[in-house]
């Protein structure tokens, strides 16, 4: 196994040991790894930056958090130009109560995660402490729990949704999960257990942990959006009535239960990583085809290096370095002048900033 190496920027190192990869599997390309990055980082900065700093300010802050933890994440500098305005742009919006959002905006919990993150990839010298500091706190601020009256019996204890009071879901509870451990929240820290109680109630997996009515109609192990006002996800229901599994909510949640301190002899990560091991491709996001295609890739490279396996072994024993096929297949999907686009426009995946920023992301995953 490798180091967490996106990660251990972070300061969380939460890996499990290092090891050599089996004779005759290649290791990444790293030449093609860098060109790419190059390029995107390129068009983020020449193309993709508004004068004001901000990278589709339309679709509010967070996508340039993303794209300024994009970059540092893959080599940029915290002093180039582009992510010293692109930060510029984003502590406009820090608020006296900790959150870096607009005023009023329904999007605070998942604009201020990726914010933190923004903030503790260049906080080396520990100059956006006590800034983030007061983002962690909102951010508990925002977890639902008996703050919001809500008894641990309720599907939506320990989740956070988009904003305050709005449904929780795993997507953004993966976010929050993510932003705190990056803060250096401990996996054992109350709210970070919270979030792990909801997490595992996303899953299709019965058990101590979930006794939420979905499993039993679809007992695959893998994930879905949310238990809460009656469960969802967005790859649909099963004839049964149950909710389908998808990719990139599996690894969010495999992620997630990692960074809550569960280990892979846990029955939930096992049957995780069964349910991944079925469906391992990046061609597509499992379950989803081409939709959330870029966050799935992002995902799905933070996960599988949080786990910190170099080969990944599919259900028919095939062995993948994953890294070199992410790389591969993120290279073969760049356009021309650099960037990265969705042909499904779904959940903005037509913006070329936010694409490129998760390609940023993924490629992130993938060092050597």
């Amino acid at each position: 196994m490798r180091s967490c190496s996106w990660y251990r920027r972070l300061a969380v190192v939460i890996c499990l040991g290092t090891a050599l990869l089996p004779a005759g599997v290649a290791r990444a390309d790293e030449a093609t790894r860098m060109r790419s990055i190059q390029a995107g980082s390129r068009y983020l900065a020449e193309i993709g930056q508004a004068e004001d700093g901000s990278f589709s300010a339309e679709a509010g802050p967070a996508v340039t958090a993303l794209v300024v933890t994009g970059l540092l994440r893959t080599g940029t500098s915290p002093n180039a130009d582009v992510v010293r305005r692109g930060l510029d742009y984003l502590f406009s919006f820090a608020k006296a109560t900790g959150g870096i959002h607009p005023e009023d905006s329904p999007y605070a919990n998942y604009e201020t995660s990726i914010a933190v993150m923004a903030l503790v990839a260049c906080n080396e010298d520990g100059r956006y402490d006590e800034t983030i500091a007061k983002a962690e706190a909102f951010l508990k601020g925002l977890q639902w729990d008996g703050g919001e009256s809500v008894e641990p019996s309720d599907p939506a204890y320990g989740g956070a949704g988009y904003g305050s009071k709005q449904r929780p879901d795993l997507s953004n509870t993966a976010f929050l999960i993510e932003a705190l451990r990056a803060a250096g929240v401990a996996e054992d820290d109350p709210a970070i257990q919270r979030a792990l109680v909801f997490v595992s109630r996303t899953q299709n997996l019965e058990g101590p942990a979930n006794t939420m009515p979905f499993p039993a109609k679809n007992p695959d192990g893998g994930f879905y959006y949310t238990p809460a006002n009656g469960g969802e996800s967005q790859a649909g229901e099963t004839a049964a009535g149950g909710l389908r599994s998808y990719a990139s909510m599996t690894y969010a949640g495999l992620k997630s239960m990692i960074f809550a301190g569960l280990d892979r002899e846990d029955a939930r990560v096992q049957a995780a990583l069964d349910w991944l091991r079925k469906h391992y491709t990046f061609k597509e996001n499992p379950g989803l085809g081409d939709a959330g295609l870029y966050y799935f890739f992002q995902t799905a490279g933070k996960a599988l290096d949080t786990l910190g396996d170099d080969v990944f072994i599919d259900a028919s024993g095939v062995e993948h370095d994953w890294r070199d096929e992410l790389v591969a297949e993120l290279a073969r999907r760049q356009q021309a002048d650099g960037s990265w686009v969705n042909e499904n426009p779904r959940w903005l995946e037509g913006d070329p900033n936010l694409v490129t920023a998760y390609a940023l992301l993924a490629l992130a995953t993938c060092q050597e």
